[in-house]
């Protein structure tokens, strides 16, 4: 039976279902379960003149008597492009969470610790970013949506009278370009602000904002799924509430200003600039971060602030180095410019996420002293957190796990992200390596799971996924729509969800039906569309695989080959043979074809095309993972690949794949010899794993955080033992170590690993696995048998 609490809201007792879920602002409760399903009470409402298309910062507010603070007050809100949501002038909640017009996300959250009694201001912030919006960002026009859970409370609906709202001149768009940040950026545009126009103290409720207009009604507000067609369709948010948290830099390395001199900065960030002067600090944070930034000012009227972001610095070449060196070296990378007012205690938050290491801050006082009173980052991320433990004798592999957990937490917000300075894109590629390290490490498996969804929420009439999602401009790479299956197939591997495999039987169909129509006379795939991206490795133009554009990859079919094999195994759990037996034997006679004209007797290895001109690593890997060699050859053709010269090796990305095969062949005492990629980015003073071991343009690409997950499943060995991770298996391969302590969350509990391995080569220590789960350890073809809640000590 379920519980029903009373609450006095507004004179009023109304009913609440306690099972409900409430978001909170530490990121709990995050089912939001309240699904809106017919016509809101509320409606969306937009100012009522301005463009609800263009570029526009727009302030709404409602005013609220209470005569008793109630113990919930819970409302529904949601905005577009984005929202800030404040009562009383603190900030509560933003969002709605990365979605698209037919799955826009609404966030539930309890506001009733943040009333008080007597006068009350609800006050949102709502942006639209304009043509130059993020890449990532959706949106049908500018507009916001409030409505209270209860309907005693129906009067503070946004389309009921009492609403005000106004357009909050000071901003404007600063568009990025190209050579602004040397490289393809999507992020969205900067902020212009000029503080003259700024409308200060809007969100408090000492400010008169009777002169507003009233706004207008510009949609009605329905949920996914209601008979009548409408441009927004709003679903419940599934993923917590970020993490956010003040951040201080570090120091002032470098400044032209007579009074200061470089040194680490003592909190709050204080300076105070003469008038009719020109001064410039460069601020490093140590670390390479993400979140928004908030400058405070006093005085200086008409004084001209520029601060500049970048992950790294310049020398005269326009390479970046070491990060850590500043001599020679300048900054380069987007900017927001803020024009002082005059007035005391300015503050401003940028309206969107900023990453970096470095900040420039580049100040021209007019007539007045300007004062910064303090400079800071709000950082803002998904909240994972770190439940996984990787220790061993090497100290230098302690560094790897920080830096990848770093590279990890920045390159997830509401969405999974390629990288948080150039794109903020969910690409499929990068997710899956991203969501296993977030398996592995938080044991959380929400934001995988929303991806997992919007990835299928991307497929069109081509039947494949789009190689990115949420995006407004449509990218397809056929292989990364390959990889959802796959993605997929590590969600069952790791987690007992039948009802959600289920829900994505018709979009894997859809998918391998795709790749099927693309099978040439010799059982190839052949002369697949759109983008044919496999790794960005040295011989591979555009990251594109021989063969590919132009006739036959073997390397994509044995990408297809994988694919159907999962499949397979995810249509026979559910109990589907038809589709089961259909796949199976598909991948079967594509890896017959693959053998029959790809297979090179001389070098004994599959080539890249049916010419046999060339090999890579990356057919071999794939060749090795769906068993098109033999098993037992698969040890040796894989040695043979990493120790030929002639054949193409592979990149920071794809290493990944590399992994998996090393485990597959029992060669995984090699990994740790693989990690130079690695420690060259610790020499380089990155503080996050880059994109690419050349030329690189981002400094942060979550791809590259693999070695943390590595470190988990390949070295402690930590690995299901059967789908849905209802056994386990630990079989540790040390390498070179002498000492390994792991621990790995699962759904029953935490997995714990303590062991050393002895100079002739023998294993002791400890393995304890959760309550109900058993196992088997493994090591130099030695079992033995895991209990779940008992401590076993290993002596093999």
């Amino acid at each position: 039976m379920k519980k029903i609490v009373l609450i006095a809201l507004l004179g009023w007792a109304y009913a609440v279902n306690a099972q409900e879920v409430v978001l909170t602002r530490n990121g709990s409760g995050a089912d939001g379960t309240e699904l809106l399903s017919r016509i809101w009470k509320a409606s969306w409402i937009s100012h009522p003149s301005a463009s609800m298309l263009d570029y526009g910062v727009f302030l709404f507010r409602r005013e609220l008597q209470l005569e008793k603070v109630p113990a919930q007050f819970k409302v529904y809100v949601s905005g577009d492009n984005r929202y800030k949501l404040y009562v009383n002038g603190e900030y509560i909640v933003s969002g709605p969470a990365r979605g698209d017009q037919l799955n826009w996300n609404y966030e539930t959250i309890d506001i009733a610790p943040f009333l008080s009694k007597g006068k009350n201001v609800i006050a949102a912030e709502v942006v639209n970013f304009g043509v130059d919006r993020p890449l990532a960002q959706h949106t049908y026009q500018t507009a916001f949506l409030l409505q209270a859970a209860d309907n005693a409370a129906d009067s503070l609906n946004t389309g009921k009278p009492g609403w005000k709202v106004t357009e909050n001149r000071a901003y404007r768009p600063i568009k990025i370009k190209f050579e602004t940040v040397n490289g393809f950026y999507a992020a969205g545009p900067c902020d212009s602000v000029r503080a003259a126009d700024y409308t200060w103290d809007w969100n408090l409720s000492k400010y008169n904002s009777s002169r507003w207009p009233d706004p207008v009604i510009s949609n009605i507000a329905v949920g996914k799924g209601y008979i009548y067609g409408n441009a927004i369709h709003l679903v419940p948010r599934q993923i917590p509430l970020a993490e956010r948290k003040k951040e201080n830099l570090s120091a002032i390395v470098r400044t032209n200003a007579p009074a200061y001199r470089p040194a680490k900065i003592s909190a709050p960030l204080s300076l105070k600039i003469s008038k009719h002067t020109k001064s410039s600090f460069l601020l490093d944070n140590s670390v390479l971060t993400v979140g928004h930034a908030v400058l405070k000012i006093s005085g200086g009227k008409g004084s001209k602030i520029k601060i500049t972001y970048a992950e790294a610095l310049l020398d005269k070449q326009g390479n970046k180095g070491n990060r850590n060196e500043i001599e020679g070296r300048e900054i380069k990378g987007y900017h927001d410019v803020y024009i002082a007012d005059g007035g005391k205690g300015r503050s401003f938050e940028s309206l969107w996420l900023r990453t970096f290491r470095y900040v420039q801050l580049d100040i021209e006082t007019a007539g007045e002293d300007l004062v910064i009173d303090d400079f800071y980052n709000m950082f803002m991320g998904y909240p994972f957190q770190q439940n996984a433990v990787f220790t061993t004798d090497n100290p230098s592999l302690q560094k790897i796990w920080d830096i990848s957990w770093r590279t990890a937490r920045l390159c997830a917000n509401e969405t999974y992200m390629d990288c948080p300075y150039y794109e903020q894109l969910q690409y499929i590629g990068d997710t899956r390596i991203q969501a296993m390290i977030s398996l592995y490490v938080s044991g959380d498996d929400r934001l995988m799971k929303n991806a997992i969804k919007q990835f299928a929420q991307s497929i069109t009439a081509e039947n494949i996924t789009q190689s990115r999602y949420p995006s407004y401009l449509p990218q397809f790479i056929p292989s990364f729509s390959l990889m959802w299956i796959n993605m997929m197939h590590d969600y069952y591997m790791y987690r007992e969800d039948t009802a959600f495999i289920q829900s994505l039987k018709q979009g894997m169909t859809s998918v391998l039906s795709f790749f099927e129509s693309k099978l040439y006379s010799n059982g190839m795939v052949h002369k697949a569309p759109w983008w044919n991206f496999t790794d960005y490795a040295d011989d591979f133009p555009l990251g594109i695989p021989d063969g590919a554009d132009e006739g036959e990859s073997a390397l994509i079919s044995l990408q297809y080959v994988y694919a159907l094999q999962n499949a397979a195994e995810l249509f026979r759990y559910l109990g589907d043979t038809c589709y089961a037996n259909k796949y199976a034997g598909e991948a079967e006679a594509v890896q017959q074809a693959v053998l029959k004209n790809c297979y090179d007797e001389h070098k004994q290895m599959i080539a890249e095309t049916p010419e046999k001109k060339r090999f890579s690593i990356h057919t071999t890997v794939f060749a090795i993972l769906t068993n098109t060699i033999e098993e037992s050859k698969q040890a040796k053709a894989l040695q043979a690949a990493l120790s030929d010269n002639s054949v193409m090796t592979c990149s920071i990305y794809f290493r990944f794949y590399l992994s998996r095969a090393m485990e597959k062949t029992g060669l995984q005492d090699m990994y740790l010899d693989h990690l130079g990629p690695w420690y060259t980015m610790l020499d380089e003073g990155l503080t996050t794993f880059a994109e690419s071991e050349k030329d690189i343009r981002s400094d942060c690409h979550a791809w590259s955080a693999s070695p943390m997950f590595d470190f988990l499943h390949t070295v402690a060995g930590i690995q299901p033992g059967s789908p849905q991770f209802k056994t386990v298996v630990v079989a540790p391969h040390f390498g070179k170590l002498t000492s390994i302590q792991a621990k790995v969350p699962h759904p029953r509990g935490m997995i714990e690993v303590n062991l050393k391995k002895t100079e002739t080569g023998t294993v002791s220590g400890n393995v304890r696995l959760p309550d109900g789960v058993n196992g088997t350890f493994m090591f130099n073809n030695h079992k033995m048998a895991l209990t779940g809640g008992m401590d076993h000590k290993i002596s093999l």
